[in-house]
């Protein structure tokens, strides 16, 4: 078999075990007990009815057993899982760096949708990643040590300032304690110079999606859009541009 059709299998799967986390985590629930389930009668998913994206098709998006509607979204995150595995493993290759790249974007697509669901970012995916990314980082992508420091301090520290500064001066919260874990174990895996890239890309998507919702909603700033799934966008852009775009940065200036 192709290794890269392998490597979209793959992610296929880890895709549909991440679809678990992201249901089950926000409520303290196991992500191993019970096996899958319909959310709906709860009967368990037979396994021919659990292939990724291919039993949302042939069951035409229902439940075998009580005919429940399956959200769109099991075979969305399945597939984005699928291509980044490929297109990881088109960059690195059968590696070590292939892995560990792989499963810090499985986690930001964990944290993204759990983010956009709940407005919450979990600290049993970004406080452990935290220190798990930064060693990573250092012993395996062989990152300079300073430079993961570097970026796993002013990651946390910029964006706390930032969300200081926006309480102080319009009175209300609009950036919570997850975003800024999540910037310091981002910061920590990519280094400090990510961190440009990042907080630009992730701005401006933050302010173009949002501007759209409060026009499309006719609602006003206090309906903050999750600020997550921007970060970890521009933290996956960043892997795969990042040094174009450093290298733009340096010829500019």
């Amino acid at each position: 078999m192709n290794l890269n059709i392998f490597a979209f299998i793959f992610g296929a799967a880890i895709g549909s075990f991440l679809n678990v986390c992201i249901f089950r985590i926000p409520d303290h629930e196991s992500i191993v007990k019970p096996l899958s389930q319909c959310p709906h009668c709860h009967q368990p998913i037979r396994f021919y009815d659990n292939i990724p994206m291919i039993s949302f098709l042939v069951l035409r998006a229902r439940c075998r057993d009580c005919g429940g509607k399956i959200s769109w979204r099991y075979p969305l995150v399945e597939l984005i899982t699928a291509l980044l595995a490929l297109l990881l493993f088109m960059k690195f290759g059968l590696t070590l760096n292939f892995l560990v790249f792989f499963i810090f974007t499985a986690v930001l697509i964990t944290i993204s949708f759990i983010d956009l669901d709940h407005q919450i970012i979990p600290d049993i995916l970004s406080l452990p990643g935290i220190p798990i990314f930064f060693l990573a980082a250092i012993f395996i992508v062989r990152l300079p040590w300073q430079e993961a420091l570097i970026g796993l301090l002013i990651g946390g520290g910029m964006l706390f300032l930032i969300a200081f500064v926006y309480e102080f001066i319009t009175k209300r919260e609009g950036m919570g304690g997850g975003d800024i874990k999540l910037l310091a174990m981002i910061g920590g895996f990519l280094g400090w110079k990510s961190l440009i890239f990042v907080l630009l890309f992730s701005s401006l998507a933050g302010a173009v999606v949002g501007i759209t919702v409060m026009i499309i909603k006719k609602q006003d700033m206090k309906y903050a859009v999750p600020f997550g799934p921007f970060l970890s966008l521009a933290a996956v852009a960043y892997i795969f541009w990042g040094e174009i775009f450093m290298r733009f940065l340096i010829f500019r200036y």
